[in-house]
C-alpha cells in the first residue's frame, strides 16, 4: 500500500505564539494510507534524515470505515519527520498519523527557551489539532471516531499529558525534589538559568503558572509512550494512579538519555492499566529517531550512532508493529 504524505499549518486561535503577537502556530505533516494508483517516491529534500518512499499530496485510500487516528509527538528540538519511520509504518497498516512541530520546541523555528521549559503546551497542541478542520479537509478525512495519542522522548511526556498526567514540578524549577543536575538538554544547555528573566513575558507567566492543570483530552484512547525521559518523574503520583485508559511504555536497555530502570518504571508503578516493554541489544534513546542521512551522519554523528551491529531499521518495524497492535486492541 502506498504512503500519502501531506504538510500544512494552521494556528491554535485560544493561544498566543510566545512573542504574543499572533496565535499560536501549528505546523503539521500527515502520513496515510493513499489510492492505490499513487506512485510513491523517495523525496529528494535535504533533511538529516533517511526518507522513506511517499507518494506526496496523494488521495486518501477509499475505506469503507473510518481510519483510525494517531497523533504524533515528537522528541525535544526535534520536527514531526523524526517520526517519519513511525508514520510511514503506522500507515502502511490503515492508520493515518498526523505530527504537530511544537512552537519553540522545535528545530523548524528558531528554538525558544520559553517552549523547552512549557512543555505542557505540546499537548494543548494535539488538542487543537484535533479540533481543527483545515488537515481534514485537506486529506478528505470525516469524522474520526478512534484516536490514540504516541510520542517520543518529550513527545511521550506529551502523550501521557493527555491521558492524565498532571504536573507536579518542572525539571527546571526551584524547588525540584529530584534536585536534578541537569541544567538544559543537548539543544538548550543553559535552560535552567533563562527562568528568572522570562517571567517577564506574559506569555510565558500565564503559560508557567498553569502547569499542574488537567491537559487529559478524552478523546484519546490509548496512549504509546516510546522512551519517556526522566521529566515524568515530575507528574504527580496522584494524577498517575487516576489515569483510566491503556498505556504501553517502550524503552532501550541501552538508554542512558532516559533509563528504563528510572523513567518506564515509575510510570508502570503508578499506572493501572499500563504494560512495560524494554527492548534489549543495546537499544539506545537515538536508536527511535529515524535512520540518518549522510548529512544527518556529518552535522550530528552522536544521533545516528547505534552498537555495532544494531539495526535501527528492524528496531522502528518492531516497534511500530507493536503499536499498532497495542492500538488495534484498546
Amino acid at each position: 500500500m502506498p504512503v500519502g504524505l501531506k504538510r500544512g499549518a494552521c494556528v491554535d486561535p485560544r493561544r498566543l505564539s510566545w512573542d504574543g503577537n499572533a496565535p499560536r502556530p501549528l505546523a503539521w505533516t500527515a502520513w496515510y494510507p493513499a489510492d492505490e494508483s499513487s506512485i510513491a517516491d523517495v523525496p529528494l529534500e535535504r533533511s538529516w534524515f533517511r526518507k522513506e518512499p511517499i507518494a506526496l499530496n496523494a488521495p486518501l485510500a477509499r475505506s469503507n470505515r473510518a481510519l483510525p487516528l494517531v497523533v504524533l509527538s515528537h522528541g525535544t528540538g526535534a520536527t514531526g519527520d523524526a517520526l517519519e519511520w513511525l508514520g510511514h509504518r503506522l500507515a502502511q497498516r490503515g492508520f493515518v498519523a498526523l505530527a504537530v512541530d511544537h512552537h519553540g520546541h522545535t528545530g523548524s523555528e528558531p528554538y525558544r527557551a520559553e517552549g523547552f521549559l512549557c512543555m505542557w503546551e505540546r499537548a494543548s497542541d494535539l488538542s487543537a489539532i484535533l479540533d481543527e478542520p483545515s488537515w481534514r479537509s485537506s486529506l478528505g478525512v470525516g469524522t474520526v471516531e478512534r484516536v490514540f495519542a504516541a510520542g517520543f522522548s518529550a513527545g511521550a511526556y506529551t502523550a501521557l499529558l493527555l491521558a492524565g498526567a498532571r504536573v507536579a514540578f518542572s525539571q527546571f524549577e526551584p524547588g525540584n525534589p529530584e534536585k536534578s543536575p541537569i541544567r538544559g538538554p543537548r539543544e538548550f544547555p543553559n535552560l535552567a538559568d533563562e527562568l528568572p528573566k522570562l517571567y517577564e513575558n506574559p506569555v510565558f507567566r500565564k503559560s508557567w503558572d498553569r502547569r499542574r492543570s488537567d491537559f487529559s483530552d478524552p478523546r484519546i484512547r490509548a496512549v504509546f509512550a516510546i522512551a519517556p525521559g526522566r521529566s515524568v518523574l515530575g507528574f504527580s503520583q496522584d494524577s498517575l494512579q487516576t489515569i483510566n485508559r491503556p498505556v504501553h511504555l517502550i524503552g532501550g536497555d541501552g538508554d542512558t538519555v532516559a533509563p528504563p530502570e528510572q523513567c518506564c518504571a515509575w510510570l508502570s508503578q503508578n499506572i493501572p492499566r499500563c504494560s512495560s516493554e524494554i527492548l534489549v541489544g543495546s537499544v539506545g534513546h537515538y536508536a527511535f529517531l529515524p535512520e540518518g542521512s549522510v548529512i544527518g551522519q556529518e552535522a550530528a554523528p552522536e544521533l545516528f550512532r547505534d552498537r555495532e551491529g544494531l539495526n535501527r531499521a528492524l528496531v522502528h518495524d518492531e516497534v511500530a508493529g507493536k503499536a499498532a497492535e497495542f492500538f488495534a486492541k484498546a
